[in-house]
């Protein structure tokens, strides 16, 4: 079991190495919750800057859609089938409400099938509603495999 343990602290510590690297996932506030065997939990903090209506406060979708992309990808490069590299080749995005003005978004997604050459996700994103998401998705990732 610590061998697992040792395994798992070491794809987090890794995992937030990789996202803390990323330039937007850093402008965006992004943080890595949690990584396991092609499942991602990342979480993005509310941030008067990345508001897409000033009258309530709202998130812009587009920042939500960002941090479940993000999410995306890093359950990819979690996969137990672990690719090289991801990119995102389709991401389809379906809005449910507005997040809660003052609360972090977080995303969970999950690596559900790869292929040779394409991963599929699903993933959802919440503001802390038990029960009510603000957003859900589906994507295809590229698959690069190590030369």
């Amino acid at each position: 079991m610590a061998e697992d343990d040792d395994i798992a602290e070491r794809r987090l510590a890794f995992g937030r190495a990789f996202i803390g690297a990323l330039p937007h996932a850093r402008a965006l506030g992004m943080t890595l919750v949690d990584l396991t065997e092609g499942r991602a939990v990342m979480e993005m903090p509310y941030d008067a800057r990345l508001i897409g209506d000033p009258e309530t406060g709202v998130i812009h979708g587009g920042a939500v859609s960002a941090l479940m992309d993000t999410c995306g990808g890093a359950a990819v490069m979690a996969h137990a089938q672990t690719p090289a590299g991801t990119a995102t080749l389709d991401l389809r995005i379906d809005y449910m409400r507005s997040a809660t003005p003052g609360r972090a978004i977080r995303a969970e997604a999950v690596c559900y099938h790869m292929t040779r050459s394409v991963a599929f996700v699903r993933a959802t994103a919440t503001d802390g509603e038990e029960g009510r998401p603000v957003a859900s998705a589906t994507g295809a990732f590229t698959v690069e495999r190590g030369r």
